[in-house]
């Protein structure tokens, strides 16, 4: 015999009737079902989206939501209170973990189904981060194993604005901040990985628009600064090459002390001796002669 329940966040099902409370706990009446349309956000900030409209939860529940959400599949209990409150005893991680699904719960939110040992992201939950790591991966991947222009195919600003978001910025917990390394060293790579192939594609400008956002995201990064530059010149913007080069030589030089390297030198080893060469000798500029104009004769 069975009888139908609803978990701390509302996902109704059925479970044994002789299945005894969480130790502790009470049994509840299921909360609202969750909204169609569920959505988490992750990157630029912490979102939760139900029907197209945001949804405000506590504090202590978000960081409960964006562990589970970070990752695929069941999360044991255990991981997410030793993960969430590090710095309290088993017991009280444990309440704490309890007290945050109850105020979920409380605020309607069937976000997740929690099962006696384990909490995984109820079915039918978007997350965006979930969504563009694996274009991240592939444009990385690929970039690697062939250098064709088809993954960028159907590619554009939509996709550059998304990779050039950072993940759950300004949150200090150590798994948030582990999490959001990883993801800024893959969106950088895929970045610039997404720049040459748009440049190799002739789409300059989005080309421009992936290499900028690489550049804004880590200025001192010399891959991206390449990779910027090289965009520039494919486009035939010598002097926009030139500049990209002289603004990152003088901010390497002035927060490192370094200089740059060969590869980038070589990129613009031209340009420089051209340049270089016009400032030793600089050409006098001369209007062009109208017809019948004699330029000897200086107008009085």
């Amino acid at each position: 015999m069975s009888r139908s329940t609803g978990t701390e966040l509302g996902v109704v099902r059925d479970t044994p009737a002789d299945h005894p409370p969480e130790a502790g706990g009470t049994r509840h009446r299921p909360p609202p079902p969750r909204s169609r349309g569920a959505r988490v956000e992750l990157l630029g900030g912490f979102r939760l989206v139900t029907d197209d409209d945001p949804a405000r939860i506590p504090a202590g529940s978000e960081r409960l939501l964006a562990f589970v959400a970070l990752r695929y599949g069941a999360v044991p209990r255990g991981l997410v209170a030793e993960s969430l409150w590090p710095d309290v005893s088993e017991c009280r991680a444990y309440a704490s973990l309890r007290s945050a699904l109850n105020r979920l719960r409380c605020a309607g939110c069937g976000m997740l189904d929690v099962g006696p040992g384990a909490l995984a992201l109820a079915g039918g939950v978007g997350v965006d981060f979930r969504e563009l790591k694996p274009l991240a991966h592939l444009l990385v991947d690929s970039s690697v194993a062939s250098p064709g222009t088809s993954v960028c195919l159907g590619l554009g600003a939509s996709e550059i604005d998304a990779l050039s978001q950072d993940l759950l910025p300004g949150w200090c917990d150590e798994w948030a901040l582990r999490e959001a390394e990883e993801w800024r060293q893959l969106r950088m790579h895929a970045l610039e990985a997404l720049a040459t192939r748009f440049i190799r594609a002739q789409h300059f400008g989005h080309a421009v628009c992936a290499a900028g956002a690489a550049v804004r995201a880590e200025p001192l990064r010399e891959t991206a600064r390449a990779v910027l530059i090289k965009a520039h010149l494919a486009e035939g913007n010598q002097s926009e090459a030139l500049r990209e080069f002289q603004r990152y030589r003088s901010l390497l030089q002035a927060e490192l002390g370094l200089r740059p390297t060969s590869r980038l030198l070589g990129l613009v080893a031209d340009l420089r001796s051209a340049a270089s060469r016009c400032a030793a000798c600089p050409a006098t500029y001369r209007e062009p002669v109208a017809s019948g104009y004699d330029a000897s004769v200086t107008p009085r």
